[in-house]
């Protein structure tokens, strides 16, 4: 897909953050977009900049993206109002929280709801739509560079990145073998960038939260080294930029920082002859 100009986006996640920046991006190569995101008073604000900017058509829909049916809702409004969706962002996520057994079962219940089961319910309702328009499309999941690494963050968090990516790869292969050549994809496995995902928990459903937990001093300090670490990260904009050029180039694997590649091939070797890895720590 390499023509946007009155083409139709759907991005969720896109009140803040890298979804807000892809949403710009979209509207800026003459795009009309449906703006998704579980925070309805974000989604509104931004949307009216949007708008207030000039910029082509914008539809917000307030989404839950951890519900099949709020996809559902989410593709029914898209196409009464646009007729078609070419271009999906599978965007939405949360940072997660807990090692391999003390998060909570809500812990993960939410994070694989917002992280996983939002791109999944996103092929599940989008891809028979863009079949049946039989134009080009484009499918865009947002895992992390966390998903191509080895227990580099939290363990909610790295699990259901590393299933985007292998949910994206089976997803390139099965549109190929299906010979659905008009749809192409991609995963964006981005580094450190400077969003607000460290304040995830703000949009944590009442249902999946559990009591305070006091941290100890070290973890209140990996957060802070985290969080000072992503404040120095790269802009959202420069992401979307990245990520339209790799639409443009076809690419299936869209990473944002060429720093992480060296313990990419290091992961793939230590697979491949067996060899432990070095305990590691936040990314």
């Amino acid at each position: 897909m390499d023509q946007f100009e009155g083409k139709i986006a759907v991005i969720t996640g896109s009140a803040s953050g890298i979804g807000r920046a892809l949403a710009e991006r979209c509207l800026a190569e003459g795009m009309h977009v449906v703006m998704a995101d579980i925070e309805e008073a974000a989604l509104e604000k931004t949307a009216a900049e949007f708008k207030q900017a000039g910029h082509n058509d914008v539809l917000t829909v307030q989404t839950d993206v951890a519900q099949l049916e709020a996809l559902e809702h989410l593709k029914a409004r898209a196409i009464d109002t646009f007729g078609a969706v070419h271009l999906l962002f599978n965007n939405a996520g949360v940072g997660g929280a807990g090692n391999a057994w003390r998060g909570s079962v809500n812990d993960w219940t939410w994070t694989i709801g917002v992280n996983l089961y939002s791109v999944i319910h996103g092929l599940r309702v989008f891809v028979p739509q863009m079949l049946d328009q039989g134009d080009a499309c484009h499918i865009v999941n947002t895992a992390s560079v966390a998903g191509l690494l080895g227990g580099v963050t939290n363990a909610p968090y790295s699990v259901t990145k590393h299933g985007v990516v292998a949910l994206t790869e089976q997803l390139y292969r099965d549109l190929g073998n299906e010979g659905a050549d008009q749809i192409e994809c991609s995963v964006l496995c981005p580094g450190l960038i400077n969003t607000n995902i460290m304040s995830s928990d703000r949009n944590r459903p009442d249902t999946l939260t559990d009591a305070p937990v006091a941290l100890t001093p070290e973890q209140e300090a990996g957060r802070a080294m985290f969080q000072a670490m992503l404040e120095e990260g790269m802009a959202p904009s420069q992401v979307a930029d990245i990520v339209f050029q790799a639409i443009r180039n076809r690419q299936l694997y869209i990473l944002t920082h060429t720093d992480f590649n060296e313990r990419i091939l290091e992961r793939a070797n230590e697979i491949t002859t067996g060899t432990n890895p070095a305990i590691g720590g936040i990314i």
